[in-house]
């Protein structure tokens, strides 16, 4: 009897040092992001201080300066470009990850309930379209855009985007598809529903928590592209990571605590999207690993 008194106690330690544990890990990832979150409302001195300073006088000089510059010639404070360009990030991101998981899931459904001879063949042929470094296709493309006049706009830059998440996107969705018992859907089929009927009402609100975490790897990756934004994107369409990479350098050198405030703002949307479909996300990163 003490030995069954005495085990709720020892799986409680255990869980308590599981919990200290993966809590200090947590730390060590997320310190880099703690970091610049308090480098953004330091000083330029205080930025700077040497050994680093972990107390100190908050100030929101930096993300004033984010949005409005001095000038000297006029005298009063210009706004700056950057309330377009994160616009630019939101809109590009936000509809490229949109229609590639759209063409993606059509794509993988088909993949999943229809294969054809060499179903392997042709799915690894569409992943090679992603395995590529953007530095290796840039050269090509830039003629092609340079060509059609895509150059420098909006739907340019964003059917690239489109182009290289879809591979991602069916791939992740395929899986998730391929999980599902096709009994269910022949029983539908025998009752009189048609394709469509079987793929918007049983297919899809399946595999929600799978769409919901493509959504959000596709915008991950998306929102942190830097050579493709640099070099296809003009003044008006330029997105954030550019943007960044240009304000750096100057005759005083780096302003971390500008660049600090530019990257904590730069997280906000990802973190609320991420927030948002949290429990989809844990769902689909989990799916198909239980089987009932």
């Amino acid at each position: 009897m003490a030995r069954i008194g005495s085990r709720p106690r020892e799986i409680g330690k255990a869980g308590w040092g599981w919990t200290a544990f993966t809590s200090v890990v947590s730390l060590i990832y997320f310190f880099p992001v703690l970091w610049i979150i308090l480098t953004a409302f330091k000083t330029r001195s205080d930025a700077l201080a040497v050994p680093p300073k972990f107390f100190f006088t908050p100030t929101l000089q930096n993300f004033t300066n984010v949005f409005f510059r001095e000038s000297i010639t006029a005298q009063a404070a210009q706004a700056t470009e950057f309330p377009l360009y994160f616009f630019n990030s939101i809109f590009i991101a936000g509809t490229s990850v949109f229609l590639a998981l759209i063409l993606g899931t059509l794509a993988a459904y088909g993949f999943s309930r229809y294969p054809l001879r060499g179903n392997d063949t042709y799915l690894f042929v569409i992943l090679t379209t992603r395995m590529l470094p953007p530095i290796v296709v840039i050269i090509p493309i830039f003629l092609m855009f340079r060509l059609t006049g895509l150059a420098g706009s909006y739907w340019g830059i964003i059917l690239l985007y489109t182009a290289f998440n879809i591979p991602f996107s069916v791939w992740l969705v395929k899986s998730f598809f391929d999980e599902l018992n096709p009994e269910i859907e022949d029983a539908a089929r025998m009752d009189g529903a048609g394709e469509k009927r079987v793929f918007f009402a049983m297919c899809l609100p399946q595999i929600l928590a799978g769409l919901a975490a493509t959504f959000v790897f596709g915008m991950i990756l998306t929102w942190n592209e830097f050579i493709f934004a640099l070099l296809l994107t003009g003044v008006e369409t330029r997105t954030v990571p550019v943007a960044m990479a240009r304000t750096m350098g100057g005759e005083i050198g780096v302003d971390y605590g500008l660049l600090a405030a530019i990257v904590t703002l730069f997280l906000i949307p990802i973190f609320v999207v991420t927030y948002i479909l949290q429990n989809q996300l844990l769902r689909g990163v989990t799916f198909g690993t239980v089987k009932k």
